[in-house]
């Protein structure tokens, strides 16, 4: 069995292998060749942690895969990612585990991979400006991950607290991103051609008028029914709503709940020509990200399979009395 740590699953999970597995993830599940159950989340009276358990299975060359974790908000005050997670993935024949992996960075990496595919898919041709709703873990790794083959000419971020925001945009800009801060997101709306909101808002973030025709609003914060990133507003605005799995959205995002029975089309419809994202360029359309376990299925074997090769991790050799970690050789 290979374990994984944090700094195992950066160093073979770049940014090309995310967007490439994502896509992977999304093709198989618009062809049907995926197994993509619903997924548990819970929590516990008034604490505001979130449990949550994903399972699902890519297609027959690859056995299941199960991430279990949390997410705690409150988090963001310790300077921790609000996500942590596990991976494991059984072999496909027998069944027995063959990784143990740790799930946050690819939990991170899969998320911003899985909208620059749908960007990708949904967005107009307009490339002027691309605004970033929130400073924290998911809203740098978006920036890395829609700007990767310089799309944009200009990245925006907003973030209610100025701090925080002071801190990400500095880190980008060490890294060779322009970005700049705004201090509220209508200052930067009316521009932008893609939106993404990557906040634990439950409250929007912005109305509906304050887009400009032809805008794609990335949505990866509101996976809970109680977290409302976008309005009905919003939505209604919508030439097309996309989201990455059409049972698992209508049950867990908050906005697609308040808003009713609102006709969705599935990315990897998409994807696999069965449906369009956008009629024209002038189309408001939105991606709600509800998070699922084809995604970490995809982008753990991906992870897996390269440290494979690499000889990167530990192995853990359930055959012998008192099992070990060892080093690879």
């Amino acid at each position: 069995m290979r374990i994984l740590d944090d700094a195992d699953v950066r160093a073979v999970f770049d940014l090309d292998t995310a967007i490439a597995s994502q896509r992977a993830a999304f093709l198989a599940l618009g062809r049907g060749e995926a197994w993509q159950p619903g997924k548990i989340l819970g929590g516990h009276g008034d604490h505001p942690d979130t449990v949550f358990c994903y399972a699902a299975r890519l297609d027959g060359r690859t056995g299941p895969v199960c991430k279990f974790g949390s997410v705690n908000p409150r988090n963001v005050e310790r300077g921790l990612p609000t996500i942590h997670a596990v991976v494991t993935l059984l072999d496909p024949d027998t069944g027995a585990p063959v990784a143990l992996m740790d799930g946050t960075a690819l939990t991170t990496l899969r998320t911003a991979a899985a909208s620059a595919v749908a960007v990708e898919a949904l967005a107009s041709k307009a490339t002027d400006r691309l605004l970033v709703l929130g400073s924290g873990v998911q809203g740098r790794a978006h920036v890395r991950a829609l700007c990767h083959g310089g799309r944009f000419e200009r990245v925006s971020m907003w973030s209610p607290t100025p701090a925080n925001l002071a801190t990400a945009v500095a880190e980008l800009r060490a890294e060779g991103y322009e970005v700049e801060a705004v201090a509220s997101p209508e200052a930067a709306l009316a521009s932008a051609a893609v939106v993404v909101c990557a906040t634990l808002a439950t409250d929007p973030l912005f109305p509906a008028h304050a887009l400009r025709a032809g805008t794609t609003v990335v949505v990866v914060g509101s996976f809970e029914p109680h977290r409302h990133e976008i309005g009905p507003d919003v939505l209604a605005a919508c030439r097309r709503v996309g989201v990455d799995h059409a049972p698992t959205a209508r049950h867990t995002c908050g906005p697609l709940i308040a808003a009713g029975q609102v006709p969705v089309v599935e990315l990897g419809h998409v994807l696999t020509g069965a449906a369009t994202g956008r009629d024209s360029e002038d189309d408001i359309v939105t991606y709600l990200s509800a998070g699922l376990g084809i995604q970490d299925a995809s982008a753990a074997w991906s992870i897996h399979d390269r440290a494979e090769r690499r000889g990167v991790g530990r192995t853990l050799d359930w055959r012998t009395e008192h099992p070990a970690l060892r080093p690879i050789t």
